[in-house]
Formats: structure tokens, C-alpha cells, sequence
């Protein structure tokens, strides 16, 4: 006596509804070309922030050399672009799985106005490139201190008479003695 096995009809649903979702993600949640870079090459990922002096842009670029990464500003946009090689296998064998991206990557933003680009800085550490780049000093916050006025007292900004407080009662009893 053989024994047949016979595939449950639950498995063959199973592999139906991964293949359903495995082509929604891809078409709708995942789409090709879809993300920060757009069209243009690969993604890059950034964080840009700004604080009272500087804009600080930050791209994770692992596995890229500094001489390989290219950064431009113009007409205020800023375009960071990195090349990786690819890397030949000669009959090392097949990829069993093969994730890692290579190729051309860039990513391309509008900067603020009031910043200096050519005194722009830039250093790369880890695979991490940071972009400092500093603010016009007239778009630079400014603080505009209150100094205090106290009678008979001064700040080294003119005399004391200059700058004295008169309360209502003295105002009102120095008109009379210019009326009378």
C-alpha cells in the first residue's frame, strides 16, 4: 500500500494571498523609483536641520570613499551625488541573496535663503558626510538687550540728567511752577 499525500487546499491559499500582498506592497506601498530621490538614481538618505548659525545636512553614505561623493550648490540647490563600484565576482559563484545597492546615488534640495555656500564645510567620518553651512549674519538672529532707566543712575550711555524718570506728581507740580 503507497500513501499519497495530497497538498492542503489551505497551503495553496496561504501562497496566494502572500503573492497578492507581496504585489500590493511592491506596486502600491513600495514603488519603483518611489521616494526621496525620485527618479534620479538610488535613494540618499538626509537629515537637515538648522540652527542659529548653520544649516546642517547629514547623508548616510556607507561604503562610499570621500573622493567618490560630489557636492554643488547652485542657484540654491543642493545636490549631493556618491558612485560605489560594483564589484565582479569572477566565478566565486551566484548571488544567493543580493541587497546591497551600488551604483550611483544623489539627492537634490532646495536650500533657504541667507546662507553662504562658499563658506560651506564639509567633512565625512564613518560614512556619514556632514554639510555645514553658515548663515548670512544679517539673517542671523539678533538680541536686543532693555536697559533700565532709574532716576538719578546711569549706564556710561550720557548723563544721569539725560536719562531720568519723573513721576506724575513731579510733572504735574513743575507745569505749575512754570504757569505761575
Amino acid at each position: 500500500m503507497t500513501i499519497v499525500r495530497r497538498p492542503s487546499p489551505f497551503g495553496e491559499l496561504l501562497s496566494l494571498r502572500q503573492a497578492m500582498d507581496r504585489l500590493f506592497e511592491d506596486s502600491v506601498v513600495r514603488p519603483a523609483g518611489w521616494g526621496a530621490a525620485g527618479f534620479d538614481g538610488l535613494g540618499l538618505p538626509l537629515d537637515v536641520s538648522m540652527n542659529s548659525d548653520e544649516l546642517v545636512v547629514e547623508a548616510q553614505l556607507p561604503g562610499v570613499k570621500p573622493d567618490d561623493v560630489e557636492i554643488t550648490v547652485e542657484n540654491g540647490t543642493l545636490t549631493i551625488r556618491a558612485a560605489t563600484t560594483n564589484e565582479t565576482r569572477d566565478g566565486k559563484g551566484d548571488y544567493l541573496v543580493q541587497e546591497i545597492r551600488r551604483g550611483i546615488v544623489s539627492r537634490t534640495i532646495s536650500l533657504p535663503n541667507g546662507l553662504e555656500p562658499d563658506k560651506a564645510d564639509a567633512t565625512f567620518k564613518d560614512g556619514v558626510l556632514t554639510l555645514r553651512i553658515p548663515k548670512a549674519d544679517e539673517m542671523k538672529p539678533r538680541q536686543i538687550r532693555i536697559s533700565p532707566k532709574v532716576a538719578g543712575s546711569t549706564n556710561g550711555n550720557g548723563s544721569a540728567s539725560d536719562r531720568r524718570t519723573i513721576s506724575s506728581s513731579q510733572v504735574a507740580a513743575e507745569s505749575r511752577q512754570k504757569a505761575g
